[in-house]
């Protein structure tokens, strides 16, 4: 299996998608001072040494062939990161991965998460078509509307509700998309 997103750099009108890199550890930091990132993340980056710690994890991920994140950065507004787009696969031959994503507050309402999502999907589904990938899966939180809008925006259909865990106590969503 190849890794296309060693130097993958993406792009969709305004918006250019491209690995993480530690200058943009300011970025991350103000982000996650969000609290609706952070109530949606597996992985909350609290301070300087976790963003760290979360900047270096998306390069391992990259490295590995099985995570791969991309800041998403809209030149209309600069240079910074205003978000984060990532596909997920359990294994290098799997018919299924997971994508997430998040916006920083100052742009949500834009369209960035939508298209962003966009972009990753049209990518993935070429980048791994070979390594039998098929399905792209989004999950949030059952509460969160917003994340709804973007899944339907971005072509995910509502799949099925998921039960209440410790993360989620009033249970999730499951959105997918398939391969054309």
């Amino acid at each position: 299996m190849s890794n296309p997103s060693r130097a993958a750099r993406l792009m969709s009108g305004s918006l250019r998608l491209r690995p993480w890199v530690p200058g943009d550890l300011p970025a991350l930091l103000e982000a996650y001072r969000d609290p609706a990132i952070q109530a949606g993340s597996r992985a909350p980056v609290a301070d300087e040494a976790a963003a760290e710690r979360w900047l270096r994890d998306q390069e391992e991920g990259r490295a590995s062939g099985l995570r791969h994140s991309f800041a998403v950065v809209d030149v209309a507004l600069g240079k910074r990161p205003v978000g984060n787009v990532v596909l997920v696969r359990p294994a290098p031959d799997s018919d299924k991965a997971e994508v997430g994503y998040w916006t920083a507050a100052p742009v949500r309402g834009r369209g960035i998460a939508p298209q962003a999502l966009e972009a990753l999907t049209g990518w993935a589904f070429t980048a791994f078509a070979a390594d039998g990938l098929v399905t792209l899966e989004l999950l949030h939180r059952a509460d969160n509307e917003a994340s709804c809008r973007v899944a339907e925006k971005a072509g995910y259909g509502f799949a099925e509700m998921l039960p209440a865990h410790v993360r989620w106590p009033r249970g999730g969503h499951r959105h997918e998309r398939r391969a054309a």
